[in-house]
C-alpha cells in the first residue's frame, strides 16, 4: 500500500447522466487537492482503472451514477465491500469477471483486482442517482445541480483522510 488515494470518475459521457463521475472528476482535478491524491477520468475504461488500481491506494473513491430508486439527483457514499464484487464462478474459489472493453463496471474492475490479488485498501462510491441513462450528451438538471454537493463531499472525504494521518503521525511521534 502506497498511503495514497485514488479519486476515480466514472461512467459515460454519451449516456447522458451516466457522465456524473466524469463531470464531478473534472472539476476534482483543478480543485488543488493534496499531492497524495490522483484524480482520474476513467470514463468507460475499466481496463486501465485496474491497472491502475493494482498500484495499490490505501483508499479509492469511485464516482458514478447509480441507481437505488432515490429522486434523480440523491447523492450518496457507500463502502464496497468484498460482498459487493463479483461470486467466484462454480465450482471454483477465483470470481470469473466478464469484462466488457467498451463499458464500465466498478464491480468487475474490482473484482478483478481481487482475481490479481492486488489489495484494493478501502473503496468508497459517491453515487448520484440518475434520472435518466438514454443516448445524449449532458446532464440533467437535478444530476447537474448534484454535482457540486458530490464535489464538496469528495473534498470532505480527503480533508477526513488527512486529518485522521495527521493524528497517526502526531501519535507515532510521542511514541503512542
Amino acid at each position: 500500500m502506497t498511503g495514497r488515494m485514488m479519486i476515480a470518475g466514472v461512467g459515460n459521457i454519451f449516456l447522458g447522466d451516466d457522465g456524473f463521475g466524469v463531470e464531478v472528476a473534472r472539476r476534482l482535478a483543478g480543485a488543488g487537492l493534496p499531492d497524495w491524491v490522483r484524480v482520474a477520468d476513467y470514463g468507460i475504461s475499466g481496463m486501465h482503472l485496474a491497472y491502475d488500481l493494482a498500484e495499490g491506494f490505501e483508499t479509492t473513491i469511485l464516482i458514478d451514477a447509480s441507481a437505488r430508486g432515490e429522486p434523480p439527483g440523491t447523492v450518496f457514499v457507500l463502502e464496497l465491500s468484498a460482498e459487493d464484487r463479483p461470486a467466484p464462478a462454480q465450482g471454483g474459489d477465483v470470481p470469473v469477471p466478464v469484462l466488457d472493453g467498451h463499458g464500465m463496471q466498478p464491480d468487475v474492475v474490482l473484482g478483478m483486482l481481487d482475481m490479481l490479488g492486488a489489495d484494493t485498501g478501502r473503496v468508497l462510491l459517491v453515487g448520484c442517482e440518475p434520472a435518466s441513462i438514454d443516448a445524449r450528451i449532458g446532464l440533467s438538471a437535478p444530476v447537474a445541480a448534484a454535482v457540486d454537493e458530490a464535489v464538496r463531499i469528495v473534498r470532505g472525504l480527503v480533508s477526513a483522510a488527512d486529518e485522521a494521518a495527521a493524528g497517526a503521525r502526531t501519535t507515532n511521534d510521542e511514541g503512542g
